[in-house]
């Protein structure tokens, strides 16, 4: 999978996926990521690419003929990348990191996954000229609902999130399936040793040797952390009928300590 990031901060995109489970994805081949300077694609003598706001107000705001040239370039070389490698040939989804987008989750990230190559625009200063979004025809995207300096730590999120999905980044294939999120579950909590630490023993199960009862257990534990931490994904969970039963008896022990509350 190839990302490009699309910046004013090139260093910061690279130094920043070039180590830990990214790093080691791109040296194994499994992805690559490729950040290009915005400023490189200006026509101000001076390389400016920004300019005051028409209509007033505090800051600057990126113009759009960079950044359209930029796509530009970039999108005729994977363009053509992907037919020397007799690929279908595909225009490369554009996302564009901002407040106002579609927030990113893991359905997003799994969905992302299955693109072969994706490029993620980070705006700076006050934003990004409307024009270019319109040309790019970007997707808007959301970290969250906070407001950032710029859109490098954004993509630099979203490439580590993604990442994990695409085969051969993660050593083993299968830790992607059974982290926070997978079957819209929060994880079970983790132990290692030692076995007693101040007085905190690990639980007995977990050290049976029982495979089974291990994997009954990790999965009653993430349906009662997503209860009391983020019951809003319990909807969407795939549970078998014995383990809704358990969430039934968790839901009724959670309404009778209500009732004798008051």
């Amino acid at each position: 999978m190839n990302f490009y990031v699309m910046t004013l901060f090139p260093e910061m995109i690279m130094q920043g996926v070039s180590t830990s489970v990214t790093g080691r994805g791109m040296a194994r081949g499994a992805i690559s990521v490729e950040a290009v300077n915005i400023r490189d694609y200006t026509n101000e003598k001076h390389g400016h690419v920004d300019d005051a706001p028409y209509g007033g107000g505090a800051g600057m705001v990126m113009q759009a003929q960079p950044i359209c040239d930029c796509y530009r370039a970039l999108e005729k070389r994977i363009l053509e990348g992907q037919q020397a490698e007799g690929r279908e040939q595909k225009k490369p989804r554009v996302l564009y990191m901002t407040p106002q987008g579609r927030v990113f989750d893991q359905k997003l990230a799994e969905e992302l996954a299955k693109e072969e190559d994706l490029i993620l625009l980070c705006g700076h200063y006050e934003g990004v000229d409307e024009r270019a979004l319109e040309i790019l025809q970007t997707e808007n995207v959301s970290i969250g609902d906070y407001v950032l300096t710029g859109g490098e730590l954004p993509a630099m999120v979203m490439i580590d999130c993604i990442s994990r999905l695409v085969p051969g980044v993660l050593g083993k294939e299968e830790s992607a399936d059974i982290e926070t999120f997978h079957d819209s579950l929060l994880e079970y909590p983790q132990y290692t040793r030692p076995e007693i630490y101040e007085g905190r023993r690990v639980p007995e199960i977990l050290l049976s040797g029982h495979h089974a009862n291990v994997e009954k257990w990790r999965r009653e534990q993430s349906i009662a952390r997503t209860l009391a931490f983020r019951p809003d994904l319990l909807p969407e969970a795939n549970l078998n009928k014995k383990e809704q039963k358990y969430l039934e008896s968790l839901l009724a022990e959670a309404e009778e300590r209500k009732k004798e509350c008051n």
